[in-house]
């Protein structure tokens, strides 16, 4: 089990209990520097900066992962039939992923700002 004691609780009820941010409030949102998002729970590099867009729904969207840092998981709940990515290492929620992205992949990762961490290239970190 990973050691989730360094996280706030808002990222425990994202993370943890399949919980969303509310839209345009993430830290990450407008991160634009050159580095990698890696998981807040366990720091597994997930995604690079340079799959990152925006998509305009006032979530980080991605169009490609990093090869094998992901699980995708069939998510029923509300209504609604989409596909979860978890992080590979710690099964942490991060979001949703959707074949509309506009990049060649088609697809689109919608994640929680507070499932993530950015480093730079040059080793300085952001997160929520």
């Amino acid at each position: 089990m990973t050691d989730d004691s360094h996280l706030t609780p808002e990222q425990i009820r994202v993370m943890r209990e399949k919980g969303t941010e509310a839209p345009f409030t993430g830290k990450l949102l407008h991160e634009d520097r050159d580095g990698m998002f890696r998981c807040a729970s366990c720091r597994t590099p997930l995604f690079s900066s340079d799959t990152k867009f925006d998509s305009g729904t006032g979530w980080p969207s991605f169009d490609a992962a990093l090869p094998g840092a992901v699980e995708y998981v069939r998510d029923d709940s509300h209504g609604m039939e989409r596909t979860e990515v978890v992080c590979a290492t710690c099964k942490a929620h991060l979001g949703h992923v959707f074949n509309d992205g506009p990049t060649a992949t088609g697809k689109r990762y919608c994640l929680n700002s507070v499932c993530l961490d950015f480093e730079t290239k040059e080793g300085g970190t952001a997160s929520v």
